[in-house]
C-alpha cells in the first residue's frame, strides 16, 4: 500500500472517529466521560489537520484540548453534586430544539463549504510560517494570554484548596454538610 493510500485511510479513520466521539459526547450520561469523548473528538480532528499538512495547528489543537478537557474534568469532579461526575444525568436539554439547531447549523456550514469561493493565497516560501501565525493569532495580545494563563493556574490552585480535606463546608471527617437552604 502506498504512502498516499495510508494517509487517505488514516484521514477517513480519524475523521470518522472524530464524528463518532462527538456524537458520544451527547450520548453519555456522565460529565467526565463527555469531557473525554470531546477530547477524543478534538484529538481526531488534530490528527486530520496533521495529515492535511497543518501540523502546527493540529498539534496545538491536541495540546490545548488535552489540557482544557482535563482541567474541565477535574473541576467537574470537585464541584459536581454527584460523586466524581460519574452518576447518570441528562446531557442534552430541550431535545427537539437541540436536534433542529444541530441540523440547521450543519446544513448551513455544509452549504458554505460547498458554495463559497475561498481565497487562494499561497504562503511565501521564504517566510517563517510559525512566527507569522503566532503574530496573526496573538498580535499585541501576548500579555493578555500570559495573564490569563497565570489566572487559570491560580484558579486551579484555589479550587484544589477549596476541595481539600477541609472542603467547602468544613472538615470532611467531622461529617461536613452544606448549609441549610432556609435562613434561620
Amino acid at each position: 500500500m502506498s504512502r498516499g493510500a495510508l494517509v487517505d485511510v488514516a484521514f477517513w479513520l480519524f475523521g470518522g472517529g472524530s464524528v463518532v466521539a462527538a456524537w458520544l459526547v451527547f450520548r453519555t450520561d456522565s460529565m467526565v466521560r463527555a469531557a473525554y469523548w470531546l477530547l477524543a473528538s478534538f484529538a481526531g480532528v488534530g490528527v486530520v489537520m496533521v495529515l492535511l499538512n497543518a501540523r502546527f495547528l493540529g498539534l496545538v489543537l491536541v495540546l490545548m484540548m488535552a489540557g482544557e478537557m482535563t482541567i474541565m474534568a477535574v473541576f467537574m469532579v470537585m464541584f459536581m453534586m454527584n460523586p466524581a461526575g460519574l452518576n447518570p444525568m441528562t446531557m442534552v436539554h430541550q431535545h427537539r430544539q437541540a436536534k433542529i439547531a444541530g441540523v440547521v447549523a450543519f446544513a448551513g456550514l455544509a452549504l458554505v463549504g460547498v458554495v463559497a469561493e475561498f481565497p487562494d493565497r499561497p504562503a511565501d516560501p521564504d517566510g517563517e510560517p510559525t512566527a507569522e501565525l503566532g503574530r496573526e493569532l496573538l498580535g499585541d495580545s501576548m500579555l493578555l494570554f500570559e495573564t490569563a494563563g497565570v489566572t487559570l493556574l491560580a484558579t486551579m490552585i484555589g479550587s484544589i484548596a477549596i476541595a481539600s480535606k477541609r472542603g467547602r463546608y468544613g472538615d470532611a471527617e467531622d461529617g461536613s454538610a452544606p448549609p441549610p437552604l432556609a435562613l434561620s
